[in-house]
């Protein structure tokens, strides 16, 4: 069973990388400018069809002026009972919102399901955003070279699932309080930004989440990861490390550990401790500092990879709702 750490180890791991001193203001900057954005969508039927839901393509406008898409599921008209749960879907690096199937199985459950695709990854979101410096192999790097850390990638990114979810709580058949948050990897990493930046998320599924505790990431020399992008970075522009301690702090403001005391939904978090592309360690950073009523999910010889009865465990957790 390999791990970069033992388990009661990671237990107690508080994390190595640095929280900026204005991380607070900077994040209250950042969704009083999300209070301006509207709630206005389009939906546009999807040529998916079921019995058992209405699917649609879904639009609307992040900050920045980026268009966002979704996909928007939710139960057919002749089994709707009024408002019901919802949940929105964040998914993995690099990928898209995904196949409407699994969205449909949450709809036959009563379940409306809003999945939100990144900007500028394997989905219909736009990505508009104009930084300085290099964007060299990744976006975690993208914008660290600008003076602003307002243009950092991610920020945006985080606040579009916030503005994800306040949408679909907007909607007439979702019920606000009853709103859950789930993904895998990045996505996973998007579901505690999301849970972190949006309260009134009600239950939070992330799994073997991304994006925390780079400069640990860093520390394994894990080239192959999916933190590679920042070894990348040190070698083409600074191979003497002379703003290594400036770099990691500028990362720490899209560092979901630094956000996950924020929470207050309920949490489910699924680990995997053979986990060579988000470590453990850097997953345990976020989740050891969640406040919230929580419990921990770990498949002790697995990775990041498929893991079996997750998919039933997720319905059955949000079911709850």
């Amino acid at each position: 069973m390999p791990t970069d750490m033992s388990l009661p180890n990671l237990k107690t791991y508080e994390g190595s990388s640095p929280k900026p001193e204005d991380f607070d203001q900077f994040w209250a900057r950042a969704l009083r400018e999300l209070d301006d954005q509207p709630l206005d969508y389009e939906l546009e039927p999807a040529d998916f069809v079921s019995e058992l839901a209405e699917c649609f393509h879904l639009y609307f406008t992040g900050v920045g002026g980026a268009r966002i898409h979704c996909k928007y599921v939710r139960p057919a008209k002749k089994t709707s009972k009024g408002q019901g749960p919802g949940i929105v879907m964040f998914h993995g690096y690099s990928c898209d919102s995904g196949d409407w199937v699994e969205k449909v199985t949450y709809a036959a459950h009563g379940i409306s399901v809003l999945a939100m695709d990144c900007r500028g990854q394997g989905g219909r979101s736009e990505d508009n955003l104009t930084v300085q410096g290099t964007t060299i192999r990744g976006h975690i790097i993208r914008g660290i070279d600008d003076p602003n850390p307002d243009n950092l990638y991610y920020r945006n990114v985080f606040l579009d699932t916030v503005q994800t979810a306040r949408i679909l709580m907007s909607m007439d058949e979702v019920d606000p309080a009853r709103v859950g948050a789930f993904g895998l990897s990045q996505g996973g990493a998007l579901t505690v930004a999301c849970a972190s930046l949006e309260p009134r998320i009600a239950v939070a599924l992330p799994v073997y989440p991304f994006l925390s505790d780079y400069k640990r990431a860093w520390e394994l020399d894990i080239t192959t990861s999916a933190y590679e992008e920042i070894n990348y970075y040190f070698r083409f522009f600074d191979p003497h490390h002379l703003r290594e301690d400036e770099i990691f702090n500028r990362l720490g403001y899209i560092d979901i550990q630094n956000l996950a005391d924020r929470i207050q939904a309920r949490v489910l978090w699924v680990t995997g401790l053979a986990d060579t592309i988000c470590p453990p360690s850097t997953q345990f950073a976020a989740y050891n500092k969640i406040t919230a009523n929580k419990q921990l999910m770990v498949y002790y010889e697995y990775g990041h990879e498929y893991l079996p009865y997750l998919a039933d465990r997720a319905l059955q957790t949000f079911l709850t709702l």
